[in-house]
């Protein structure tokens, strides 16, 4: 069987990069191009040799949609807008389109499920890593089992890089917890506290977002209630966690139909 030909949108980034090698260690896929934003001095550079390999003679362009064109799988850890322009160019050309993406709001997730049913094959993910997917469940089944008497609070550091708040997985975990309760995420969702706020309000989900230095990701949920406190944390040493999320899903969803896929699906994670 041929091997799976991946292309990197954003190659020249500190994730592309990671992802270039990690597609270049991993049995059954290979590196067939990668693109970088118009005037980005990396444009003609060889995609390998930016990644710290031997150089290929595979160049970074400019052209996405011919990268789409060429490729099985495209990986994109890009930024929101282009990520919905990326589903677009894969439901015109068929290709997997694995995004990793977040800060995409309710109406660019909108479009971007659209092209799902419009031929693209996307498997999405707030969080490639396999651990913060363990997490997700498992804080869904602790909601599950514990009624509002306990406090939930989600607790998230990033790089000061980063340029969205609360960060996708944090999201995703809170909305894991409200899953769990059975209640709607947005209507309990407190995202900031500031001044006299009050006391807090009982069912809510609370988010407390720090950023500093070059941390890659830690995320805790906390459950509190009198006298006891659960605790889980999941905390990401490097950014190859989630490029090798990322290229383990773009293999796993060779030959599925058309459709929207998430991580919790290429992980067997599902009900």
């Amino acid at each position: 069987m041929s091997d799976l030909k991946v292309g990197i949108v954003g190659a020249a980034g500190r994730m592309g990069r990671m992802l270039v090698k990690q597609v270049s260690e991993t049995v059954g896929c290979a590196i067939c191009g990668g693109t970088e934003a118009a005037g980005s001095g990396n444009l003609g550079k060889d995609i390998h040799a930016l990644a710290g390999l031997d150089p290929s003679g595979i160049l970074v362009t400019g052209d996405t949609a011919a990268l789409f064109a060429m490729s099985d799988a495209v990986i994109d850890f890009t930024a929101p807008a282009a990520s919905v322009a990326h589903a677009k160019l894969a439901a015109k050309s068929g290709a997997i389109h694995v995004i990793g993406t977040t800060g995409i709001t309710d109406e660019q997730q909108a479009e971007i499920t659209a092209c799902g049913h419009a031929g693209a094959v996307i498997v999405q993910g707030a969080n490639m890593s396999l651990g913060v997917n363990l997490l997700a469940q498992l804080t869904r089944k602790v909601a599950a089992i514990l009624d509002d008497e306990f406090d939930a609070e989600i607790l998230e550091m990033h790089h000061h890089h980063k340029v969205d708040a609360p960060s996708g997985t944090a999201l995703l975990l809170g909305k894991m917890a409200a899953a769990g309760r059975g209640v709607d995420h947005d209507a309990v969702a407190d995202r900031g506290r500031d001044g006299i706020t009050g006391p807090r309000k009982r069912g809510d989900i609370g988010y407390a977002v720090l950023r500093g230095g070059n941390v890659v990701g830690d995320h805790t949920v906390i459950f509190a209630a009198e006298n006891e406190r659960i605790e889980l944390t999941h905390k990401a040493g490097d950014r190859s966690i989630f490029a090798r999320g990322a290229v383990r899903a773009a293999l796993w969803a060779k030959g599925r139909p058309a459709g929207n896929y998430d991580m919790m699906d290429v992980l067997g994670l599902g009900d």
